[in-house]
């Protein structure tokens, strides 16, 4: 019966706001400024082509015998996937790439899809993500934080070969820069070799390689920060830096909500705070048999919700995504400003 309660749930919140109002002021959507009164259209393909993912029933039992619906417990891991989802478009397609109803979309397109569909052999799946956090000491079903999630994430990744990501989930509210040009570089290079740089020429595969024959290059970075901005509610202090980083054009948004409902955040338009909400709940979907996914329920066709940044959850985690190392040093130099 609890199920069948969430199974039906629409979520409509007190702080849920429909429409965006007429106003001159810019929305920040993942690092994209966007003028509403100009072009709302523009902004709303490019909130309705971030990859949604919701509550799903009908998938085979996580773990053979265990639940075969995330409703009521599944939002924070939902949220992971969108954050995560977004990295690997940046990844393949590029951050202006746009997605568009009953257009044919590339095959990198699909494949990104199907990292994420609800079967226990897709390396980002729900099943995967819920037996991951075991050993971070959730039991199947229960709900994540958002710092579970970054760790769940971070280890899933180690087994994804074709995205080939290097996920860094800081500690202490600190990003140890050396840390994470040795976890990006591969093979891991000596300080010497690093600054050496003169010996290597670019190969055709636009990897560097160097003169004993091995291919060495730059892993794309995805960068999670857990912080806490305050203590039973977000400190005022915080949210002209936390605005900020939406505005940066590696941003992958933040995970956050509110007790026990999770959101995947992706811009503000002033003082509030424009999100994805996975509380709804939609069939399975599967693959078809030319690898192609029926991507419809994917994503989100309706006026996206806002809610207040007073009304946000102290604890949250920002995300963001390097693909080269140029990019990950224009990130130091935006976030030392």
């Amino acid at each position: 019966s609890v199920l069948s309660r969430y199974e039906n749930q629409i979520t409509i919140l007190s702080d849920y706001l429909e429409e965006f109002p007429e106003t001159d002021e810019p929305v920040w959507i993942l690092g994209r400024q966007h003028h509403l009164k100009a072009d709302k259209s523009k902004l709303l393909l490019d909130i309705s082509g971030r990859l949604w993912f919701t509550y799903r029933r009908k998938f085979s039992p996580i773990g053979g015998t265990g639940p075969s619906s995330d409703a009521g417990w599944g939002c924070m891991l939902r949220c992971g996937q969108m954050m995560l989802a977004q990295a690997l478009i940046c990844r393949h397609l590029g951050r202006d790439w746009q997605w568009e109803k009953h257009k044919k979309q590339p095959e990198e397109y699909h494949r990104i899809l199907r990292c994420f569909l609800d079967r226990k052999d897709c390396c980002y799946s729900i099943h995967q993500m819920a037996q991951m956090g075991v050993g971070e000491g959730k039991s199947i079903g229960e709900w994540f934080g958002p710092n579970t999630v970054a760790q769940v994430l971070k280890k899933l990744a180690l087994f994804d070969e074709w995205n080939s990501l290097a996920v860094y989930v800081s500690m202490d509210n600190t990003v140890v820069i050396e840390d994470i040009k040795k976890m990006c570089w591969f093979p891991p290079q000596s300080s010497s070799a690093a600054h050496s740089s003169t010996h290597l020429h670019r190969s055709a595969l636009g990897r560097n390689k160097n003169t004993a024959g091995f291919c060495a290059g730059w892993k794309p970075l995805l960068l999670i920060i857990p912080l806490r901005l305050g203590i039973n509610h977000i400190n005022p202090v915080y949210i002209d830096a936390f605005k900020e980083c939406f505005k940066m054009p590696q941003s992958l948004g933040a995970l956050g909500g509110k007790p026990n409902n999770a959101y995947y955040f992706i811009g503000f338009l002033g003082n509030e705070l424009i999100y994805l909400d996975p509380h709804t709940t939609q069939s399975f979907v599967d693959s078809e048999e030319n690898g192609t996914v029926d991507d419809q329920s994917f994503h989100c066709q309706q006026a996206p919700h806002r809610m207040k940044i007073m009304n946000l959850d102290p604890s949250v985690a920002l995300g963001f995504f390097c693909k080269e190392e140029c990019d990950f040093d224009n990130w130091c130099s935006l976030v030392q400003k």
